[in-house]
């Protein structure tokens, strides 16, 4: 019996999550362990970024790349001496960024709309499979509706 999947919403800078494309992994909350356990594999992930550099001012507030979950493995990389995140594996689509704000008023886990980036203060939560539909027609770069 094949299981239910699930779809995911990771915020991180536009530059971290070009790092995690490129690598083909992803990491959640500066990373924690925790989400990642909540996902399994096959599940969809959209990456929000609010900025285009974690340590620059430039805000971009799109959707920057989508994927699929490709296993069931958590595993460590060291990226320096005291930092040491948690990473899954993940199969990445090609895919043009998506800014939010013509989203807004459509996506069904923005609540408060007018208050719509409260919802990503939490860097990790789930949505449902109509808002990934929304979302990911409009990054995919295949040409089709």
């Amino acid at each position: 019996m094949q299981q239910e999947q699930h779809y995911w919403v990771v915020v991180a800078s536009k530059d971290h999550v070009r790092r995690g494309v490129t690598g083909g992994f992803m990491q959640a909350n500066h990373g924690k362990e925790a989400p990642l356990k909540r996902i399994k594999p096959d599940d969809w992930v959209i990456f929000y970024s609010p900025k285009k550099e974690l340590d620059g001012d430039e805000k971009l507030q799109a959707f920057t790349a989508i994927g699929q979950v490709s296993d069931d493995k958590i595993y460590q990389h060291a990226m320096s001496e005291n930092f040491v995140p948690f990473r899954r594996n993940v199969t990445f689509y090609p895919c043009n960024d998506a800014p939010i704000v013509p989203l807004i008023n459509d996506l069904d886990f923005i609540q408060n709309k007018k208050s719509w980036g409260y919802t990503f203060r939490f860097g990790f939560f789930e949505i449902g499979k109509n808002d990934f539909d929304l979302i990911q027609k409009h990054m995919r770069t295949d040409g089709n509706d």
